[in-house]
């Protein structure tokens, strides 16, 4: 199900007002999805902004459309400057993702004159800031809070946020752990297996091939609870939910797997695990660990434990070589320890900066 509205202004026009410091000739518009050279364009910096982050860019033309195609802007808006040629420069996105949480992805082209870039900069952080007004009225919040972020190192990203008033917040550890042909066998079954009172399993799918309508409330249902004392959570709704999921371009159905209890007449749900693949233009992919959460009550069974022996063997299956997650640095849970415990390992570290923008 899509939802129902776009909360954005979509004229930047209305949000951006006067651009003091951008060269003659220089505008601020959208990108067009439907025009190649925008779209190449969009993806030159998106891949250049990681390769300058992290040393390696991962993204690709279906990450960009994800933010700039008619789908992604029901719940998206976007914005970019470009020089008199009409090259773009630099590009913003805001994502509705949440009940007072607007992602905001912020890109200005690496070899811009100092003077331009900062001109650039001022641009998209103005936007986001309007963007952040134009969602939490529509939503009824006395104030948005733009979540957005740096690559650690980052000192120009970093300085630009630091002087718009945005507070680095949290670090995050991107980690990811090799995967061998023989982890095939670490579990019986990765669709379905069971140890100690707990059944590891895919999400089941209806007479059409579909997932469990049931099952998909069910692993929601887990994630909103496991997660609700975590960092920053934020309610989000079922379809917001699903929709969101399903944007990712690694996406996949028979990545979903639930943990249950069987303690009781009927199966209790306690834990979900959702994946995706990571594609490889260069090797084997691998999988990516989107979501684990364990019900607090659940916590100490090994449930969660048992969800990453099965993603792990299910790659293996696959013949991926890594799986890849994402952890708090200062996350209370020890989660970090178990990932480590089992061969993850961190590859580079993010920061998330937070700015709280009143609503009038």
């Amino acid at each position: 199900m899509i939802p129902d509205q776009n909360r954005f202004q979509s004229d930047p026009d209305q949000l951006v007002g006067d651009r003091p410091g951008l060269p003659d000739g220089w505008t601020v518009g959208t990108p067009d999805p439907a025009d190649r050279f925008d779209v190449a364009r969009l993806t030159h910096l998106l891949r250049a902004h990681e390769r300058h982050g992290r040393g390696w860019a991962g993204s690709g033309v279906d990450d960009v459309l994800v933010e700039v195609s008619e789908r992604g802007l029901q719940m998206r808006e976007n914005v970019v400057v470009r020089d008199a040629s009409g090259e773009i420069h630099a590009w913003g996105s805001v994502h509705d993702r949440s009940a007072g949480r607007m992602l905001f992805v912020h890109i200005v082209e690496r070899d811009l004159a100092d003077e331009v870039a900062d001109a650039c900069s001022d641009v998209l952080l103005a936007w986001a800031e309007g963007q952040a007004r134009s969602v939490g009225s529509a939503r009824g919040l006395p104030a948005q809070q733009i979540d957005t972020g740096t690559f650690d190192g980052d000192e120009r990203q970093a300085r630009w946020l630091r002087e718009a008033g945005y507070e680095k917040v949290r670090r995050w550890w991107q980690m990811s752990r090799p995967v061998s042909p023989d982890e095939r066998d670490l579990v019986p079954d990765p669709d379905r297996w069971e140890t100690g009172g707990v059944v590891f399993r895919l999400v089941g799918r209806s007479g059409d091939g579909m997932p469990d309508h049931d099952d998909l409330r069910e692993v929601h249902d887990v994630l909103e609870g496991a997660f609700v004392d975590h960092f920053n959570s934020s309610e989000e709704t079922f379809e917001e939910f699903l929709f969101r999921l399903r944007e990712d371009p690694g996406h996949r159905w028979d990545h979903w797997w639930l943990g249950e209890l069987l303690d009781g007449d009927r199966p209790q749900p306690v834990g979900a695990l959702i994946g995706t693949v990571s594609e490889s233009s260069t090797g084997p992919d691998g999988s990516y660990v989107s979501y684990l959460g364990v019900l607090e009550a659940a916590r100490g069974r090994g449930v969660a434990k048992g969800l990453l022996r099965t993603i792990i063997a299910d790659a293996a299956a696959r013949g991926r070589d890594r799986v890849g997650l994402e952890v708090d640095a200062d996350s209370p849970t020890g989660a970090a320890g178990l990932y480590a415990s089992m061969g993850w390992t961190t590859k580079y570290a993010t920061e998330s900066w937070h700015r709280d923008v009143p609503v009038s």
